[in-house]
């Protein structure tokens, strides 16, 4: 109930009562607030972001690295894989490119070997 107190109260929990008119902030300012807000970091990261950002850089690494380690992304995917996307045949394409790059250094591992045979050596 309302009272000269202020506004009206749930007895139970002590709780304002929804739709309540006789205090609290007036609708829509939270928004405004940051919406204002938002505007002047941004109006502020625009003349001084870069210099901001050099500085810290240069004076506070740690802070910097901290900063930029936390706007990875927490499941970072390093797969760097390149044949995921290749057809059977571009890999087998790919194989043998590779094939020929190394075969010189092979050969001339090879080329004490009788026949110059460059396949690959066992321990005995």
């Amino acid at each position: 109930m309302a009272d000269e107190r202020g506004p009206e109260k749930d007895d139970k929990t002590g709780r304002f009562i929804t739709g309540n008119s006789g205090g609290g902030r007036p609708k829509g300012s939270r928004n405004k607030l940051g919406e204002a807000f938002l505007e002047d970091v941004l109006a502020d990261w625009e003349a001084n972001g870069p210099a901001a950002i050099r500085e810290v850089r240069e004076t506070k690494p740690d802070a910097y690295l901290r900063v930029v380690a936390s706007i990875l992304p927490k499941d970072l995917n390093v797969n760097i894989n390149q044949t995921d996307h290749m057809t059977d045949e571009q890999l087998v394409e790919r194989i043998r490119s590779l094939d020929a790059a190394i075969r010189p250094f092979l050969d001339v591992e090879g080329a004490g070997r009788a026949g110059g045979d460059a396949g690959p050596q066992t321990a005995h």
